[in-house]
């Protein structure tokens, strides 16, 4: 039986607590995905326009467990985009927001067919009878890296969310007494992670749209006494901006990382605060393409493996290899990770008839992340396998220069992109323009003609944090 299947069996424990006093608990989750199942026809494709609230995790879970097939959507998605995507994939409904506006402009003429948690269903019409059937096991799409609107998009199998959410279960110890707070959105794959796998166990998932960065998230955090929080490393940034190492949080037990590598520096403050205050850091990796996660480092090796990405998860398997496809056994030598395992997902799709397509993968991903492993069996991710230029015959790793130039100037948010001939770095600090390329200069030995710096107002980055590098180019 999936995790999903019966959520009654928790009774009367809160699943969901919002932060304006809502709640719900298992028994109602079971009521609210039994409501989901009377309106929507089990294989149906829906479009769920998601926010961090209640009734947004409890449509998601209804879904699944009426075996109808979500696309999770930003619900401040653009109304364009949007569009197009209904156009391209035809759904037969779309759940969203009561106070997003009305739906009369949508193709296929969505009219409501009910409500509830401040939710509404509505149905298409799209005629779903020209459509090829959706695959048996497809249970669930995501849009690729975050980007919301893109066309291509991810396909999830209900053994897929089954097995990785039992991993991460395993891995993070994670019980019915566990309090996570969203600080992601759940239709980004490392915040669905955290539901899929406290929903598993009957947890308390503490829901709220407001951001770290604010009073009324601490306010929340500390009065329902949240155990864990979740972040890439744009939100560990913010953390140690808004000097998160002087809050007095006496219920937080676990920090995890993932969507990135965190800067070593940044990684090892972390982990001496958890160290010094009696709680876990733990850097974990992860794809969409692998349902959310393949590797971890385990909190008791935080300090003593700072930069590392760590082991791979229970149930699946690493190996590097190498440009002429042979396996990599030595240490400290470059190739690139490839998973295998359970949660390696279907495929991609870029149409309405790729979700008839079976298993494309058969539990193998080719990560496209380039990495080494030490003489004691930890991963370490060194860069991306086309995050990598030829300057006047010089290899140049665009994601290690990131990393050099954020520890030397630490009160400047850049990001690198460029072509063979030509290094672009972009900061935020117009001030340091001149000392960054002198600095590059000087530690790279790149040609002078061959790098270029930028001052921008802003580095672009999507919902997750990550930097949309197309945007700089």
């Amino acid at each position: 039986m999936y995790f999903f299947d019966d959520f009654k069996r928790y009774g009367a424990q809160k699943a969901l607590q919002q932060d304006d006093g809502c709640s719900m608990t298992y028994e109602e989750l079971q009521i609210h995905a039994d409501w989901v199942g009377e309106i929507v026809p089990a294989r149906s494709l829906v479009f769920c326009l998601c926010e961090n609230v209640i009734g947004s995790a409890a449509g998601y879970l209804g879904f699944l467990q009426n075996r109808i097939v979500p696309l999770l959507l930003d619900a401040g998605i653009n109304e364009q985009l949007l569009a197009d995507l209904m156009e391209l994939y035809r759904p037969g409904w779309i759940y969203l927001p009561e106070e997003i506006a009305g739906t009369e402009n949508l193709p296929g003429s969505p009219q409501c067919k009910g409500k509830a948690r401040g939710y509404i269903l509505a149905e298409t019409d799209f005629d779903q009878a020209k459509e090829k059937p959706l695959y048996a096991d497809l249970a669930l799409l995501l849009t690729t890296s975050g980007s919301t609107g893109s066309p291509k998009l991810v396909r999830q199998s209900y053994e897929n969310i089954q097995s990785n959410a039992s991993s991460i279960v395993e891995y993070l110890e994670i019980d019915a007494a566990e309090r996570p707070i969203t600080t992601l959105p759940m239709h980004y794959t490392y915040g669905l992670s955290v539901i899929n796998s406290h929903i598993m166990e009957g947890a308390c998932i503490l829901m709220t749209r407001e951001s770290v960065i604010g009073k009324p998230f601490w306010d929340f955090f500390r009065e329902a006494e949240a155990t864990s929080i979740a972040g890439v490393p744009y939100t560990y940034e913010m953390l140690k901006r808004i000097r998160f190492f002087r809050m007095d949080l006496p219920s937080l037990r676990t920090m995890t990382q993932a969507g990135g590598k965190i800067l070593p520096e940044l990684h090892r403050e972390f982990a001496e605060y958890a160290a010094e205050h009696g709680k876990k850091f733990v850097v974990m990796y992860g794809q969409t393409e692998a349902t959310a996660r393949m590797g971890y480092l385990p909190a008791d090796k935080a300090l003593d493996k700072v930069g590392s990405m760590g082991i791979v998860i229970p149930g699946g398997s690493f190996d590097l290899i190498d440009v002429d496809g042979s396996r990599i056994t030595e240490t400290n030598k470059t190739g690139e990770l490839v998973y295998r395992g359970p949660n390696v997902t279907l495929g991609y799709a870029e149409q309405r008839a790729d979700l008839a397509l079976g298993d494309e993968r058969n539990g193998v991903l080719e990560t496209g992340d380039m990495a080494q492993i030490d003489a004691d069996g930890y991963y370490y991710i060194v860069g991306r396998k086309k995050r990598f230029l030829k300057l006047f015959g010089s290899r140049v790793n665009l994601d290690e220069v990131e990393r050099m130039i954020r520890n030397e100037f630490p009160d400047a948010d850049c990001a690198c992109s460029g072509s063979d001939d030509q290094l672009r770095v972009y900061v935020t600090d117009p001030r340091a323009c001149s000392e960054v390329q002198r600095f590059l200069i000087t530690r790279t030995h790149i040609n002078q003609q061959a790098v270029r710096v930028q001052a921008i107002a802003e580095i672009p980055r999507n919902d997750s944090g990550k930097i949309i590098y197309q945007a700089l180019n």
